[in-house]
Order: C-alpha cells, then sequence, then structure tokens
C-alpha cells in the first residue's frame, strides 16, 4: 500500500475491534466472510447492526451470512473488487460525496485517481462486476454521507493475482472517504489464521526482519548483523509457493515446514505434492499427522498452543501474553526450544562462535528472553514486557516502557506524511472461464473447520456437523446441467479434479462454483491456480476457471 503505512506490509488492522465495533457508523465489508472466518468480530458488527442501527453493506460473490444484516449486498463477481472500488470512488466524486478537506490537506496524487476512476462510470462497471449501477450508485450515497466508516477485508481480497492493487484500492476508498486516522474508521484486514500476525511481527515474512524492518534497508541489515553476528544479503527471499516449485526444480535442496501443510493448502495440490516428493530433504514440525508429513524425511512433534508459554498477537495488532494449561505428550516439544536447539547444533556443526554477537547463541531458557531480545531489536515492541502484557494487552507500535499502546494508526498524519492516493487499473484474473472450463470457481471456510483441517477434522462433534465437502452451484446453472441437490458430481480445472456431492443453492452467484478446501476426500486445491500476485507473492486461490458434470 504505498506510502499509506510503513507496517502495513504487515497487514494488521489500522484500527481496534472495540473502536469498529462501537463507533463505526458504517461498514463497508469485501472479500470477507466475517462471521464464518471470524465469528468475535462477527457477532460485534451484528450487534452494531441491530442496536446502533449501523448501515452495513457486503461485497461479495455468495450469500454469506452477514449479507443478512446488510442494507446493501453487492454481488460481484470473483477478480472484480478493483472495478467495483473504482466505480464506487468514480460516483463519490461525481456526486461530491469524498471529504475534500481530508483529501486535500492529508493526501496527495488526488488529480491522477479522478482521472483513473473516471474510466470506470457505472455502466462500465456493472458489466465486469454484474453489480446493478444502482447499487453502486446507492452504496456511493449511504458511504459517503454516513462517516465514520471502516472498511472490512480478508483473503477474498488477497487471494489474487491482483492481490496487492486490491488493498491499495481500499486504502484509496478509505482515504477518499477520510475514514482513516479516526475511531470507527480505518482499512482493516482480519487475518486468516491464529498469530500470524505475531509470526510476522517476528520477522517470518521474506522481505522484513522482525517488526516489518526492511531486508532491504542496509541500516536494518548491520543493526540486526550486529545483534546476531550473521544474516542474510539485502535481497528479499522465496515465498512458501515459490520456494516449494523451486524445491521440486532441485534449486532448493531443503525445506523447514512448521505448523503448515502445503499438501493441502498450497494452489494447484498435483504439482505441490509432485514438488514435496522431489524434494531432497524435507522436515516438517507438527503436532499431528498431516498430508504433508507423509513426505518428510523428519518429522519433529511439536506442542500445541495449551502446551507453551510466550505471546500471541491478534489481528487488531495485540499482544498477549499466553500461558500453558498443561504440559505436552510423549517427545513433544515447544517450537522455540526446538529451534533453538537446531541451532545451536548447526552451530557445532560449522565451528561457529555462539558468542560472536548478543543474540548469537540460541542459548534461550524460556520465551520470555525471545521476547526481551524483540523489545531491544523492535521499536514497535520496544516499550513491551511480560509485565505490561498483563491483562489485555498492548497494542503495537508502543516504542517506550510508558507508551500506552496504539488504539489506531496515522491520527494526524500518516507515517510518510501525506497518504498517497495510488491509481490502479482492474485486471482479469489470470484463468478466466472459455468454453472448456464455463464456469468461475472460488473457495473458502465454512464456520466448523479451520484451513486444511488438521486440527478441526479431529474434532467428533465438528465433523459430525459438516463432514463432508459440497459443491455449491447456482440452481440456473444446475438446472443447464441437469444436475441435482445431493448427487455426485465431478469438478474439473486445468490441473485437476475432484469428486463430491452437489448442493444446489442460491449462496452462490449464476455461474461461480464455490468449495470449501478443508476435506482432504475432494481437495478444492486440487483445482485452484498456482498463478502469483507478481508483486504479494500470494497466489490466486479465489478464481480459476472449472466444468462441472454429473459423476
Amino acid at each position: 500500500m504505498t506510502g499509506l503505512v510503513t507496517t502495513f506490509g504487515s497487514g494488521a488492522m489500522t484500527n481496534s475491534i472495540d473502536d469498529i465495533a462501537d463507533d463505526a457508523n458504517a461498514y463497508f465489508i469485501i472479500g470477507s466472510n466475517t462471521t464464518e472466518n471470524h465469528p468475535v468480530i462477527g457477532m460485534r458488527l451484528r450487534q452494531a447492526v441491530k442496536q446502533r442501527g449501523a448501515k452495513l453493506i457486503v461485497a461479495d460473490p455468495r450469500r454469506i451470512p452477514i449479507t443478512d444484516y446488510a442494507v446493501l449486498h453487492l454481488r460481484h463477481r470473483p477478480g472484480t473488487d478493483i472495478a467495483l472500488l473504482n466505480g464506487l470512488m468514480n460516483e463519490l466524486i461525481e456526486q461530491d460525496l469524498y471529504d475534500k478537506t481530508f483529501v486535500a490537506e492529508r493526501t496527495e496524487g488526488f488529480e491522477a485517481l479522478k482521472a483513473k476512476v473516471a474510466e470506470y462510470p457505472l455502466t462500465r462497471v456493472e458489466e465486469i462486476t454484474g453489480v446493478p449501477a444502482a447499487k453502486i450508485k446507492e452504496a456511493a450515497q449511504i458511504l459517503g454521507t454516513t462517516h465514520p466508516g471502516a472498511l472490512i477485508y480478508a483473503m477474498g481480497i488477497t487471494q489474487h493475482t491482483t492481490g496487492h492493487q486490491n488493498v491499495i484500492d481500499c486504502a484509496n476508498l478509505q482515504m477518499l472517504l477520510g475514514n482513516m486516522g479516526v475511531a470507527g474508521g480505518g482499512v482493516n484486514p482480519l487475518r486468516g489464521q491464529n498469530n500470524v500476525q505475531g509470526a510476522c511481527d517476528m520477522g517470518c515474512l521474506v522481505n522484513f526482519y522482525p517488526g516489518y524492518q526492511k531486508v532491504m534497508d542496509e541500516a536494518a541489515r548491520a543493526k540486526f548483523e550486529k545483534a546476531w553476528g550473521k544474516t542474510a544479503d539485502l535481497k528479499p527471499g522465496l515465498t512458501v509457493v515459490e520456494l516449494l516449485h523451486a524445491a521440486g526444480r532441485g534449486e532448493v535442496k531443503g525445506l523447514f515446514v512448521l505448523g503448515e501443510n502445503p499438501a493441502m493448502t498450497d494452489p494447484d495440490q498435483n504439482h505441490a505434492r509432485h514438488c514435496l516428493e522431489e524434494t531432497e530433504f524435507l522436515v516438517v514440525q507438527e503436532i499431528f499427522p498431516s498430508e504433508t508429513t507423509q513426505y518428510a524425511a523428519v518429522v519433529l512433534p511439536s506442542s500445541s498452543f495449551a502446551e507453551k508459554e510466550g505471546t500471541f498477537t491478534n489481528t487488531e495488532r495485540r499482544v498477549q501474553r499466553v500461558r500453558k494449561a498443561f504440559n505436552s505428550p510423549g517427545q513433544a516439544r515447544v517450537d522455540w526450544w526446538i529451534l533453538a536447539e537446531l541451532g545451536k547444533r548447526i552451530q557445532q556443526r560449522l565451528g561457529m562462535a555462539p558468542d560472536a554477537a548478543p543474540y548469537a547463541s540460541f542459548d534461550y531458557q524460556k520465551p520470555e528472553q525471545i521476547f526481551d531480545e524483540l523489545a531491544v531489536l523492535t521499536p514497535l515492541y520496544g516499550g513491551m514486557s511480560y509485565e505490561r502484557l498483563e491483562g489485555n494487552g498492548l497494542q503495537w507500535p508502543c516504542p517506550t516502557a510508558d507508551h500506552p499502546g496504539t488504539r489506531f494508526l496515522h491520527k494526524g498524519k500518516f507515517s510518510r506524511g501525506l497518504g498517497a492516493l495510488t491509481p490502479v487499473d482492474w485486471l482479469p484474473p489470470a484463468e478466466v472461464p472459455d468454453a472448456e472450463y464455463p464456469l468461475l470457481f472460488t473457495t473458502g471456510r465454512v464456520l466448523y473447520h479451520f484451513h486444511g483441517g488438521t486440527m478441526s477434522r479431529r474434532s467428533p462433534g465438528l465433523d459430525e456437523i459438516v463432514p463432508e465437502a459440497l459443491v455449491e452451484i447456482n440452481p440456473v446453472d444446475a438446472r443447464a446441467l441437469h444436475i441435482e441437490d445431493g448427487q455426485l458430481v465431478k469438478v474439473t480445472s486445468r490441473r485437476g479434479t475432484v469428486t463430491a456431492k452437489a448442493e444446489v443453492v442460491d449462496r452462490p452467484d449464476i455461474g461461480v462454483i464455490f468449495m470449501t478446501f478443508h476435506f482432504h476426500e475432494a481437495a478444492a486445491n486440487l483445482l485452484t491456480n498456482a498463478a502469483l500476485d507478481p508483486v504479494a507473492k500470494i497466489p490466486e486461490f479465489k478464481a480459476c476457471a472449472v466444468k462441472v458434470e454429473p459423476a
């Protein structure tokens, strides 16, 4: 998000759950099945609508549960987010509904943005997105006259080959509306997995050291080299999908997979599994056997969240203490201990001096020492300690010991000074329907299961509620294909075929097929496309072309 937030590479919410739930008078949800993927936040939003009369607009290709509470459901085709957002902004400008004072005082680039969105009149946007022009006009009227307003998105925005542009356009819209730097506003991505924010904070990204300090920055590299004794060069590493493909080509000899199941959750699974088979040395650190552990040369048994001390950082940048409820079973060990032991043994094997730098020895006795190191090396965490995290924790940035934490970002000014309004153009998905594969395929989750099902499908109660994958198909498409509700169907893309029961229901739009990806028996990611966003390098899980036929 060019120039909006230096820390926005983290994908963190600019605002807090409480201020969004309590202070926002309008909500624009795009690419987030909030009540099923983030049920606690979804509950708070429903309460705001029912109890305070907040106005909710949902943009989603499916009739998801939260649309029942919306004044408007903009049912756009998968992969047309930018066209919809540009159309909304054009209407806001045309009808003089944007925040002229905020734009003049807090942003730059307005004229270029205005020229770009002028290329998206309502007639063109309706043609691209399938959303009636009258609904787009009504949405712009609501957003332009109801303040403050919070924009909420999730992986329905990011998991496209234009994912980074989608996020930029979300920021454009909120700056145009003057909804940045205020309680109840902001651009608020809801993170996809527990503590993924904390992992990013700690530096588990290919282009950042801990605290979002760029690996391309020579000063940052020198700082961490002094602390750790050694760092990589100034070039970002490979992302998950890139690493796996490089291993498949023999360019990467070894992979260390920690708490991830790429054999289930990576796109184009046939190819992903081939790459795992070709990997010369694969180590998997996991709490349960998974589809990926089957390919491992070594499996390191690790501990669940309930068996470890430490911290989690949630989607609103809140760092919280985690306490052990019971000991790990058998040979299982906590993740930090396993990694520290590996570090020490690699140093011994290579003959490296462990005392070459202050934090080079891996000689941690407890996770608090790791957290204290982070506070020294990371300004965002500089004022935090385990003592200060008691209770509700703290939200970063928290630079000093007397700082209360930051409820919402960008109050008064952006980190770069002025917010950059950045024009972006709509591009279609990497793969669009054609005569051979005439339907658009998209994926997501259900309330009762999580990600690849490694944990949730071990719960008999949850698996009883939703025991199998279903192929959601609109009744119009089902009639054309002579498919009945409950009938077994084959869904085929250019990468594979899965067989599952059809659920004939009007949740997906005409021409759209939806499946969850929790079930190995009918793995939706056999079908998905591994095409990457060229900047963010995220795969296009949310749009590819398929055909459906009776099994």
